[in-house]
Formats: C-alpha cells, sequence, structure tokens
C-alpha cells in the first residue's frame, strides 16, 4: 500500500465515525406514549394537532405509541406495563385513575397528566407550583366547581332538599370532590346520599338504591363505570322525575340533564407545550401545574322535555349550548 492510499483510508475513517453518529442520531425519533380513557381510536384529534402546532409530526419527527385501556381497570394496569417497557421519552395521560396507575410504574419516566381534579390530595405531586418526582400536567379542578353543581340543580329545582351522588371509591379523586360536597351541602342546607358505583356488580345495587331513596336530584361524578352507564342512569332519572348533573358532557349526551365543568378539549390544548418543553431537557418536577380557564355549561333539551321541566331563562342565557 502506498503513503497515499494510506492517508486517504485513515482520512475516510476519520470522517465515517462523526457522519455514522450523526445519521444514528437524527434516525433516533422521539417517542411518546399517550394512554386514554375511551375506545380505540377516540381522543386523539387534539393532542395530534397540537403536536403538530410545535414542531412534531407523527409518523416524521416524533413517534407516537397510542394505547386505550376502554375503561376497564382490568386493562389498565396491562396497559401502563406496555408503556414502560417501549422505551418512551414522555407519556401523556387521562384521568385521575390511570395517572395514580402510571406513576406506580414509573419513577424515572416523565408523565403529563390531564385531568387529576386534586393532585396533592391524591399523592401524585408535592404542590402545584413545584410538582416534585416525574409528572406534571393540567387539572380539572378550581376550588368552587362542586358548590356549583349543587348552585345549577337549586336553579332548576329552588325546593331541593337531598342530593344522591353517583361516585366510584377506585377513582381517587372521587373521595375528595363527594368531601367537599358534603360540605358545600351543608352551606346550602342540603342532605347528601353517596351511592357508590365503582365495579359492574355495583350497577344494579347502586340504581336500585337510588330508586328507593328517590333525592331530589343527582349527581353523577365521572369514573369508568358511571361513564359506561350513563344511559341508565338518564333513564333512572327521568323514571323518577329528578334533574341530573355531572361534569363530563360526554354523560350529558347520554341522557343526564345538565354538565358544568372544565373544558377538556382547552385543557389537552396545553399538553403539547408540556411534551415540547420535556423533550428539550426540562423537568417535570419544575413545571408547574395549570388549573382550567375555560368551563363549558351544557343543557340536555330532550332530557328536559322528558322531565316536564321549563329551564329557567337565566339558566338558558349562561348555557354554551342546549342540546337536542
Amino acid at each position: 500500500m502506498d503513503r497515499r492510499t494510506f492517508i486517504g483510508r485513515v482520512a475516510g475513517g476519520l470522517f465515517a465515525v462523526p457522519l455514522t453518529a450523526e445519521a444514528q442520531q437524527a434516525a433516533r425519533l422521539p417517542r411518546i406514549g399517550v394512554l386514554l380513557p375511551g375506545n380505540t381510536g377516540t381522543g386523539t384529534e387534539v393532542l395530534r394537532q397540537g403536536l403538530r402546532e410545535v414542531g412534531y409530526v407523527e409518523g416524521r419527527t416524533v413517534l407516537i405509541e397510542w394505547r386505550w385501556w376502554e375503561r376497564k381497570s382490568e386493562r389498565l394496569r396491562d396497559a401502563a406495563a406496555e408503556m414502560v417497557r417501549l422505551n418512551l421519552d414522555v407519556i401523556v395521560v387521562m384521568g385521575s385513575e390511570a395517572t395514580k396507575v402510571m406513576k406506580e410504574a414509573t419513577r424515572s419516566i416523565p408523565i403529563v397528566f390531564i385531568g387529576p381534579s386534586y393532585p396533592v390530595e391524591e399523592g401524585l405531586v408535592e404542590s402545584f407550583a413545584r410538582p416534585g418526582g416525574n409528572i406534571t400536567g393540567v387539572t380539572v379542578a378550581q376550588s368552587d366547581h362542586v358548590a356549583k353543581l349543587l348552585q345549577l340543580l337549586l336553579d332548576v329545582t329552588p325546593s331541593l332538599s337531598d342530593v344522591g351522588v353517583i361516585w366510584s371509591p377506585d377513582n381517587p379523586g372521587a373521595t375528595f370532590t363527594l368531601r367537599d360536597m358534603e360540605t358545600a351541602a351543608r352551606g346550602l342546607k342540603l342532605k347528601v346520599l353517596p351511592v357508590a358505583m365503582a365495579s359492574g356488580a355495583d350497577v344494579e345495587p347502586a340504581l336500585a338504591a337510588i330508586a328507593r331513596a328517590r333525592p331530589a336530584a343527582l349527581i353523577v361524578l365521572p369514573s369508568p363505570i358511571p361513564i359506561a352507564n350513563a344511559e341508565r342512569i338518564g333513564e333512572l332519572a327521568i323514571r323518577l322525575r329528578i334533574p341530573s348533573i355531572t361534569q363530563q358532557r360526554v354523560l350529558m349526551e347520554r341522557g343526564l340533564l345538565m354538565s358544568y365543568g372544565a373544558d377538556y378539549r382547552d385543557l389537552e390544548r396545553r399538553i403539547p407545550s408540556y411534551v415540547d418543553r420535556i423533550l428539550k431537557g426540562a423537568k417535570p418536577a419544575d413545571m408547574p401545574i395549570e388549573r382550567p380557564t375555560k368551563f363549558g355549561f351544557y343543557i340536555n333539551g330532550k332530557t328536559a322535555k322528558a322531565l316536564g321541566l321549563t329551564i329557567p331563562q337565566s339558566l338558558l342565557l349562561r348555557a354554551d349550548e342546549m342540546i337536542q
């Protein structure tokens, strides 16, 4: 081998190393996991659009692993364990129950949540300002949201004296929501009747308990089992001829009279900003949890008609939409 050939090969080797490393780095796209409660394919539109707006195009500049646990608790832990195995850079998760399970599954992968109403009380974070650990996100709660549910029922039924509350002990935030609801009810001189609906086996006994007690109104706190049985709950409320309210629009659309709560689409729009900052090196421990700023109030006109209710004009003017 002559001297010129030798030098050429050495130089070529020296330049080949950084080029290969650079190519490998370019090929390694960020990996985001998204764990959603609904059925396969639901809940992706807003997140995809928001990620595009901050520069992440699925399949081109980022890889997204979508998973749905279909509001079945037995599937949730398997889905969380799978997320951990996927070598993800950040995980987005929706709801108190799923956030709790995801935190138990990993203390190292950054987690961004949507929804937990009481993240400090639930033990998810240390504080709103400095969450600590590997979790941050946006909460659905504001200090007076529970009292507003009761007040809206009073606006519809001024003679209201007692309220049935369907809740799930398996939902970490529901315990604290029920606590605050009982406190607010005492201030309004209302009696609260809690009825647990945590599993499929609870559905019939819970509906029977409401039918026996015949409260003057009904509140449904969103959790997987109540959401899955929203139509039956709505039918019972109509049969008992009592107004009902919930925090999520999806339950109202399935037969409850009203819904008032944080605008989930607005909360979802904030998530890509968290993801972007984490992928650029920010730590969830130092990223403050955001509270909702937009709320939606909806009325189901069909249910109002079935109940024979005339909705006060003051409420109609405040409603974002009357669903027919």
